[in-house]
């Protein structure tokens, strides 16, 4: 039997099935463009190897024998395997030409994306990714626009309707002068600094709505003097000793030696977030787009 595993091949199997849907070897040959002589030669080949007859030739046609109605069933279920294998690697295939269009926030562009991004394309390098910055609002508005192919973005309660999978997590830390009372501290929480005073992203950023409802949970209103578009304006502002700020603690720590700050983990639990992949559905995503939602949503 080990002789069966090392030499039988698929193309004796795919003739000895249409053989036997044919009843006839001069109908399977003429089906699949061969000899009807090179089909008998492999029927038989494939009868020597199993050491029984497979089929009973007759002037009408062939009928098959006991021992071939178990090779035909092994046969068919092995064709089928193949052929799925094919489509799913033509769908595969599909996916790894194109463009997509991906709307991150500042926190994934800056921290994971280009890392990620970078190791896609050098996996499929025909696959051109067009990506662009919004805050968490607007990425969730796009998607269900359908003017991106699919979002990521900070996990909120309500999705409504969008389905996600999961991204990265990252840590929320709070940035000072390396000069401040409060920098050799090991961890802080927000009430610990909520009269202190700030600089901060635009009103409509996740995270600033997030600071901002987490102090109005404290009995607090923060002090924010300064309001910048990006995470570099907002260390530099702080280096300036114009205020402290609260920042994803993997962005704090790159500016770290460039910037004489201190940069101290928050200990509340909600500074623990999920970052998501957003999309409409997986029947609204391309096959190039849901190769590259396949890809991130890999665990880092």
């Amino acid at each position: 039997m080990e002789n069966i595993l090392r030499r039988l091949d698929f193309t004796s199997l795919r003739l000895f099935v249409a053989v036997c849907q044919e009843n006839s070897i001069a109908r399977a040959a003429e089906r699949e463009f061969i000899a009807p002589s090179a089909v008998s030669r492999r029927i038989a080949e494939m009868e020597s190897l199993v050491g029984l007859p497979l089929i009973q030739r007759h002037a009408r046609g062939v009928n098959v024998t006991p021992a071939g109605q178990t090779v035909l069933r092994h046969a068919r279920q092995i064709i089928g395997d193949v052929e799925s294998m094919a489509a799913e690697l033509s769908r595969l295939y599909a996916g790894v030409k194109g463009r997509v269009r991906v709307v991150a926030n500042l926190s994934a562009i800056v921290q994971f994306l280009p890392e990620d991004v970078a190791a896609f394309q050098r996996l499929f390098p025909e696959v051109d990714i067009d990506l662009e910055e919004q805050h968490s609002p607007d990425v969730l508005r796009l998607v269900r626009e359908r003017a991106a192919d699919f979002g990521i973005c900070n996990r909120v309660a309500d999705l409504q309707g969008l389905a996600s999978l999961p991204y990265r997590r990252d840590r929320l830390a709070v940035m000072m002068p390396s000069g401040h009372p409060r920098a050799a501290a090991r961890q802080l929480a927000l009430r610990d600094i909520a009269r202190e005073t700030f600089v901060g992203l635009r009103e409509n950023s996740a995270l600033t709505q997030l600071l901002a409802a987490q102090a109005r949970e404290a009995g607090a209103t923060l002090d924010v003097k300064i309001r910048v578009a990006s995470l570099d304006a907002l260390c530099r502002m702080t280096h300036a000793g114009l205020g402290m700020a609260v920042m994803p603690q993997q962005v704090a720590e790159m500016y770290m030696q460039a910037l004489d700050v201190a940069v101290i983990p928050l200990s509340d639990p909600w500074a623990q977030r999920e970052i998501c992949i957003v999309f409409a559905g997986q029947d609204a995503l391309s096959a190039t787009a849901g190769t590259l939602v396949r890809f991130l949503s890999q665990p880092a």
